[in-house]
């Protein structure tokens, strides 16, 4: 059975950090996993902060509004304490932060709904500006093309048919690239979450913190979890422990981001070690609830 995955859908799971002055770009350059010294006014990043260890503290869909301005979309319930850290790094750069997302309105932007709205379907981490509002092209689900719109708050919203947001996050899901929220701060490296197979990670960019933990894991092959799809038929929820059948006593994985699943129970992505992906799998341990993998969206590369 297939659902419509078509329409509009207010984000409100999100917010905004704005970083403006000359120094904007250069300063998330020196302090994120993505190029922001090269963006220009027709790409956005997916990118991560981390702790000096490497873990995600924070995950960000980032674009420049101008030369002087650049919007960094992420969970809401991070904003806070990553506008707080992100903040302490400042020290002599030419660079603001703030918390702009009362400023904004974030929608979800599915199938033939983004032909109206956006002019067409475009590479994902495709930028375009229309008036006020900017469109980012974001990874596809289930075949249909996704876009996130962001848009002053006074600005109307796009046209088209509503999406229940629901089936948003249930997109976002399917499309295998997760968002770092609140349960799981500096639990993941990115590559734990395939960030560096969906554009989240650029290995020839010059330092950031947790630089060398990420390079580490990419080129001494000691990588040993990855992000998957997961389904299971009763409720589960982001942080949860995943155990394989074979050894309920040491957790082999992460439920990531999880939404209902509209055919029942839900989907999730989980970062799971490799070697336990071919065996049954569970969400917790005694009594836990059933997991079954499905294939990626997108292939993992083995050459960067």
């Amino acid at each position: 059975m297939t659902y419509p995955l078509n329409g509009i859908a207010p984000l409100s799971h999100l917010g905004v950090i704005r970083v403006e002055g000359e120094d904007a770009a250069k300063f998330l350059h020196g302090q994120l996993t993505q190029d922001f010294a090269l963006l220009d006014l027709q790409h956005a990043r997916l990118a991560a902060f981390l702790s000096a260890k490497g873990r995600m503290q924070a995950s960000f869909i980032g674009f420049k509004r101008s030369e002087t301005e650049v919007l960094l979309v992420c969970s809401r319930d991070l904003l806070a304490p990553t506008l707080k850290r992100l903040s302490m790094f400042v020290m002599r750069a030419k660079a603001r932060l703030s918390d702009a997302t009362a400023d904004y309105a974030l929608y979800g932007v599915a199938g033939d709904a983004i032909n109206s709205a956006a002019g067409g379907t475009q590479p994902a981490w495709t930028k375009a500006d229309f008036g006020l509002s900017t469109v980012v092209h974001l990874y596809p689900a289930l075949g249909q093309p996704r876009a996130l719109w962001v848009t002053p708050s006074a600005e109307p919203a796009p046209a088209g048919p509503a999406l229940d947001a629901a089936l948003w996050m249930w997109s976002e899901v399917q499309s295998g690239v997760a968002t770092l929220a609140a349960p799981l701060v500096e639990a993941f490296v990115p590559q734990m979450l395939n960030y560096e197979s969906v554009g989240g990670v650029n290995f020839k960019k010059g330092c950031y913190p947790g630089q060398e933990v990420v390079a580490r894991s990419q080129f001494r092959g000691t990588l040993k979890r990855r992000a998957f799809i997961a389904h299971a038929a009763a409720d589960v929820v982001a942080g949860a422990e995943v155990f394989a059948a074979s050894d309920l006593e040491q957790p082999c994985g992460t439920v990531v981001q999880v939404a209902p699943a509209p055919g029942g129970g839900v989907d999730a992505i989980v970062s799971l070690q490799i070697a336990a992906a071919q065996e049954a799998l569970q969400v917790g341990a005694a009594g836990g609830v059933p997991l079954t993998l499905a294939p990626l969206p997108y292939p993992l590369l083995d050459d960067i």
